[in-house]
């Protein structure tokens, strides 16, 4: 009796997976976008390469597309967006720009620029609409750190002995806007890559069991369920159908790590935490899907997208990649 309830929970589990798909909301920008912040059900931005940001009030069915004026050439690799006028957008390289907007993408002002040789910004969180953080690949051996708490109008780098010690070769990968992350109302952590990945919690730093040691590889994304609870997504972006070591899972707060029993199909640039204990995850190859904190993953479409995000006011969850385009889970 025993088995048979659990062979028809595994059908019923594979039924639900098998109506879960994305819908193609748009392409043919010439952009790769990288940036995605869902502000509600309906209203969502995304941000990319050659200066273009685009925007949605009604949940993808149409879009306001835009260049920003003067920065046509900039990879705006992410964005925070607080609602249909107001956002926040990041740009990579060096110089290093940030840039807001509270007029829906009208106007943009320039709030911070960093000209440092070497500066890399690669991700954006906020704890709230005035408190965010900015972090940066290392200069001078040190991970960039800039606050705000100001809703983004002026940003401060942090004292230089605060910065947190990088090893050689050692750096974070822009792939989605999500290497740091809220882990609660004042802290943040981050996760690195390349010749050593690790994780960053307040004053911790350790190893991650993700693929690394090259340029190419090492941990892409993190998402937190709780303080105790997160899942880390990468592995390396050259080899986007390998398996090896790109999703570790905590819950014990960072101090032990397992791998999932059944990985995600590939390479993961993003990985985001949704309810309950189901959680979703895209990359070069496809989106999975897992409903058991990590430790299973089936995929559910073999389109490529770069970032995936859920609703903050909400539980809509879309994505986006390459050639402009943006997807919905549908369920």
């Amino acid at each position: 009796m025993k088995k048979f309830f659990c062979i028809v929970a595994i059908l019923l589990s594979a039924e639900i997976l098998s109506a879960q798909e994305i819908k193609i909301l748009t392409s043919g920008a010439n952009t790769s976008l990288r940036g995605l912040s869902v502000v509600n059900n309906e209203t969502l931005w995304v941000s990319g390469s050659n200066g273009i940001v685009g925007k949605s009030i009604d949940g993808g069915n149409t879009w306001k597309w835009m260049t920003v004026k003067g920065f046509e050439n900039i990879d705006f690799r992410d964005i925070e967006a607080f609602s249909a006028k107001k956002a926040i957008i990041m740009g990579t390289g060096s110089p290093s720009y940030i840039l807001r907007t509270i007029d829906g993408g009208e106007n943009w002002e320039l709030v911070y620029e960093n000209k440092m040789k070497g500066m890399f910004l690669d991700a954006m969180t906020f704890w709230n609409e005035q408190s965010g953080i900015v972090l940066g690949d290392p200069v001078n051996n040190r991970f960039f750190i800039g606050r705000t708490f100001d809703g983004g109008k002026t940003w401060q780098t942090i004292p230089e002995a605060n910065k947190p010690v990088a090893e050689k070769g050692e750096y974070c990968f822009a792939g989605s806007g999500t290497n740091i992350r809220k882990l609660n109302k004042g802290e943040a952590v981050f996760v690195t890559g390349g010749l050593v990945s690790r994780i960053y919690i307040r004053d911790k730093k350790m190893v991650l069991p993700i693929l690394q040691g090259k340029e190419s590889a090492g941990a892409n994304s993190v998402a937190v369920k709780s303080r105790k609870t997160m899942i880390v997504a990468g592995g390396d972006f050259t080899q986007r159908n390998d398996t090896i070591k790109n999703c570790a899972i905590t819950h014990d707060g960072g101090a032990t790590w397992v791998l999932p029993q059944r990985s995600p199909l590939g390479y993961r640039s993003c990985i985001e935490y949704l309810q309950k204990n189901k959680w979703i995850t895209c990359g070069l190859n496809g989106v999975d899907i897992s409903n058991d904190d990590g430790n299973t993953w089936s995929n559910i479409s073999k389109e490529g997208f770069h970032v995936c995000r859920e609703a903050k006011k909400g539980n809509t969850v879309y994505v986006a990649g390459s050639d402009g385009k943006v997807g919905k889970l549908i369920e």
